[in-house]
């Protein structure tokens, strides 16, 4: 069995951007760790780096967005057979005249609705904040 130090727990920042009754989904790269599987979009925050900059940064760099991270929505761990995540969801807006999302370092880029949410489309670690994401686009 291995320790927990055996993996570094790497912190990621991931952003619910809400708009109408969708939310912003991406898909994870062909040969990625999870490939094929939809998350909210963000990255891993780099040493130092203030997770809302990282944030903002991520969605530059893989979808071509420019915004801006709010509150926390949800914190999770999860720990995978290979690695361990400490995950900061953000509440996120795109900021005025950003440009519409694009696939640039991702597979695909959609907007899904509350019904389209479904658990098994998603990483592990993305589970937590699910439910929360569902109710904010029930209202």
């Amino acid at each position: 069995m291995t320790t927990p130090a055996a993996h570094p727990t790497l912190l990621v920042s991931a952003a619910v951007i809400v708009e109408g009754d969708r939310v912003l989904l991406t898909q994870r790269k062909r040969g990625s760790h999870l490939a094929g599987a939809w998350e909210f979009p963000g990255g891993k925050v780099e040493p130092g780096e203030d997770p809302r900059d990282a944030l903002a940064r991520e969605l530059r760099e893989e979808i071509g967005v420019e915004a801006e991270a709010r509150d926390i929505l949800e914190v999770t761990f999860h720990r995978y057979p290979e690695k361990a995540v400490l995950l900061l969801f953000f509440a996120t807006v795109r900021a005025p005249g950003s440009p519409e999302p694009r696939p640039i370092d991702v597979a695909d880029v959609r907007w899904a609705t509350h019904d389209e949410l479904r658990d098994e489309l998603f990483p592990p670690a993305d589970l937590a904040v699910l439910g929360k994401v569902r109710a904010l686009l029930a209202r």
